[in-house]
């Protein structure tokens, strides 16, 4: 019985539009020292597409140098330490007594192409290793009694969907080149694709045929530019232009700065040139800059061209002065042109459509919170919050049980192992020795934020305090890797403003501004969270939640609203959702009912003001 070969990889040569995320692929491939690429966009942007696509390309470029390499891995999501830098050989050891190595996809990325899909939603640790091995192009393993090291030098490449979660800045930055594409909004784009794709669909063997030579043409630049970079001259004073461009965007440290000299010599060679010119700068200051800009999670990515042409152009000039070999220190108060720093004028990317009656006033200025926990031993994905048991936490103690911890315990083993001692004294471990290591750390949690915008809360006084109080709270969710969602309640419903996702930039746009005013249907915004936390827990059961309600407690929407209220608390407790109520009243004479509904979810309570990391004392101290 023969099996049905597979269809032809789409060739990257047919990818329609997408220019710049090709070059990116390109200067990668060149000089994979580069860092890799980030490509950001919604889904069905031929992101994948474009990736498997190269590989293809890669390959034939290799072949055409009489070398091989080139092969495509992807690296799936659920891939755990081990299976990615390798571990030891438990299969040897125990059969054999053999202390011995097996390696991870790292290894068998080399000199090929390794694609993380959904890059955002992998761990963040996952991620560090990852680009440690793109940029060393080595990785060296000490663990499980192990020490091993082996050349990892390949092209990462990773793809995610902003509207998913972000990913930190420190990771970005790591990253060496990123690049958004989008779904053109051209008819006539958009019908060319539909007809490209379909025409592969209908016979891939010959679709691949006819874009064979375009693709062809491709391998044999790469390779040629793969052999012409070591002879690419970066003169000094396109150095200088570098040092100069990256000091006036004011980026941390000097990764840019390496980071837009080798793309701009992996450009020079790919245009078949020995020398850097201004072009080849900019085009790398496009691809490197945009995402190292972004200092906070609040920021627009990208990049402003004209921001980008002024400073350009001031880094011409610096480019062409003659360095002083004992530079005079800036007069106080910035440069010789009155400038603080030399930075380009930053571009406000944050607007707001035009205030009405109805929407909530601009929020106050953020601060830092103090941490909002769930009480209890939670088992999810490793974060910064609550405490946990998962595989990134430190080892507290052994089990036999196989279906608990993560990772084997070696010394545990050993000991186990060691009531058996063979008559020559050797102490050979076998299958029911192995113990493993029960972990314990933190973990990232669903934080369902329900904000009460009825017209008691609208003041906007008010609402501006407490708008910049949630979003200090979810700047605090995105350090601690929380998922986050948003909830409104007002007139006679609740609106999901923001499903759970990780991106706390998405989030803070939504509640920048957003309709207010009518009856308090607090009712109506618990049972929201209840079901949100239903539903989310059938996806992720090991993620648990944190429900925050930031409301006045005065419960005004429908007949019967108080008792609404307790019988809505009382489904959500039996959720088993753990919560905290903002108490937002500010009235001369308290009513407390904020502090009622705390009592009603079993749930600590703390007003508004006392939100801020200096006044907020321990909320939630008792364990499940």
């Amino acid at each position: 019985m023969t099996g049905t070969a597979s269809p032809p990889i789409y060739p990257l040569s047919a990818v329609i539009g997408h220019d710049r995320l090709r070059l990116a692929l390109v200067l990668c491939a060149v000089r994979p020292d580069i860092g890799g690429v980030l490509i950001r966009g919604e889904k069905g942007t031929a992101k994948s597409t474009a990736v498997r696509g190269l590989a293809q390309v890669l390959s034939a470029a290799f072949a055409a140098a009489g070398d091989d390499g080139g092969q495509l891995v992807e690296l799936p999501i659920g891939a755990t330490e081990d299976r990615v830098v390798g571990s030891l050989d438990l299969q040897k050891v125990l059969r054999d007594g053999e202390h011995a190595f097996s390696p991870g996809l790292l290894a068998r990325a080399h000199r090929g192409v390794l694609y993380v899909d959904e890059v955002n939603l992998l761990h963040d640790h996952l991620v560090d290793v990852l680009l440690d091995a793109a940029a060393m192009g080595r990785v060296h393993i000490e663990r499980d009694g192990v020490s091993h090291s082996h050349d990892a030098r390949f092209v990462l490449i990773g793809t995610m969907n902003p509207e998913e979660g972000e990913l930190r800045p420190q990771l970005l930055d790591r990253f060496g080149l990123t690049v958004d594409v989008a779904a053109s909004r051209d008819v006539d784009v958009r019908a060319e694709v539909i007809r490209t794709r379909l025409a592969y669909e209908a016979d891939p063997v010959a679709f691949a045929r006819r874009y064979a030579d375009a693709d062809a043409d491709l391998a044999a630049r790469i390779a040629d530019a793969r052999a012409l970079v070591p002879d690419v001259v970066l003169p000094d004073n396109e150095l200088r232009r570098i040092a100069a461009l990256c000091a006036a965007f004011d980026v941390d440290g000097m990764r840019a700065d390496l980071v837009v000299a080798r793309t701009a010599m992996a450009h020079a060679a790919w245009r078949g040139e020995v020398t850097v010119d201004e072009d080849d700068i900019r085009v790398a200051a496009e691809l490197a800059l945009p995402h190292r800009r972004r200092r906070d999670p609040f920021d627009d990515p990208g990049l402003d061209p004209g921001t980008l042409d002024e400073a350009m152009e001031q880094a011409g000039e610096s480019a062409d002065q003659t360095p002083d070999p004992e530079p005079e220190p800036d007069p106080p108060g910035g440069g010789a042109d009155g400038s603080a720093d030399g930075q380009p004028p930053q571009q406000n990317s944050s607007s707001h459509p035009s205030s009405s009656t109805r929407q909530s006033a601009p929020p106050s200025p953020t601060f830092k919170t103090r941490t909002l926990v769930v009480p209890g031993v939670g088992e999810g994905a490793p974060g910064r919050r609550s405490r946990a048991r998962n595989r990134t936490g430190s080892v507290v103690s052994a089990t036999s049980d196989p279906d608990v911890g993560h990772g084997m315990h070696v010394f545990a083993t050993l000991l186990a192992a060691a009531g058996r001692q063979t008559r020559s004294g050797a102490v050979r471990p076998g299958p029911d020795d192995v113990h493993r290591a029960v972990r314990e750390g933190r973990e990232g949690n669903l934080v369902i934020f329900v904000v009460d915008a009825s017209g008691s809360m609208a003041a906007r006084d008010r609402m501006s305090a407490v708008s910049g109080a949630t979003l200090s709270l979810l700047r605090d969710a995105y350090q601690r890797r929380d998922k986050v969602a948003v909830i409104t309640f007002r007139q006679q419903d609740a609106q999901v403003l923001l499903p759970p996702t990780t991106s706390v930039h998405i989030a803070s746009r939504r509640l920048a501004r957003f309709d207010t005013g009518g009856k308090t249907p607090l009712a109506q915004g618990l049972l929201a969270a209840r079901d949100m936390v239903v539903r989310e827990r059938a996806r992720d059961r090991a993620r648990r939640s944190l429900v925050v309600v930031l409301t006045d407690g005065r419960a005004t929407g429908g007949p019967d609203p108080l008792g609404r209220t307790r019988t809505a608390a009382s489904r959500l407790v039996a959720e088993g959702a753990a919560a905290v109520v903002v108490d937002c009243e500010t009235s001369y004479i308290r009513l407390d009912l904020a502090q009622e509904l705390a009592r009603q979810l079993g749930a600590p309570a703390v007003r508004l003001e006392e939100l801020r990391a200096e006044n907020l004392t321990a909320l939630v101290r008792t364990a499940a």
